[in-house]
């Protein structure tokens, strides 16, 4: 496993996002709120975190869904994964949506969504006229069938 350090600004007044267990991949992250927020059934609403965080060169940070949340309250990010680019400065905020029947109240310092930080490759295209065959070809979208 390796480490980096990034840099951070904590507008919010809760405690920077932390490693749960030694092997956690995310981190949570929390709403930084004046006032709740209500979310009825099917509405979104952008959520800041009042965190602004600058990524090194080539990493960049995914904002992805509490599993919890989801199960339990039928809350999850809408553009999941939600990609922060290294070179972006501003505000952490993360759009939620909620998928249940009921309004779901959003509560400063509430864990809201895990954040995963990750080392990424640039692609360069190279353009041909044919592909290498392999054994799976262009089966997709089920093609393995439903056993």
């Amino acid at each position: 496993m390796g480490q980096i350090t990034v840099k951070i600004i904590n507008r919010s007044k809760n405690e920077l996002p932390a490693y749960s267990t030694d092997d956690s991949a995310g981190m949570d992250l929390r709403a930084s709120l004046t006032e709740p927020i209500t979310l009825k059934p099917l509405q979104r609403a952008l959520v800041p975190t009042g965190l602004f965080i600058e990524l090194p060169h080539g990493y960049e940070c995914q904002i992805r869904p509490r599993s919890g949340l989801a199960l339990k309250k039928g809350i999850t990010v809408l553009n999941s994964p939600g990609t922060i680019d290294a070179d972006y400065r501003g505000e952490i905020c993360v759009i939620l949506v909620n998928l249940s029947d009921e309004p779901f109240v959003v509560n400063n310092g509430e864990r809201i969504c895990q954040m995963v930080i990750h080392s990424y490759a640039k692609a360069e295209w190279q353009l041909v006229e044919q592909l290498d065959d392999t054994s799976r070809g262009a089966g997709g979208f089920g093609h393995t069938g439903v056993k």
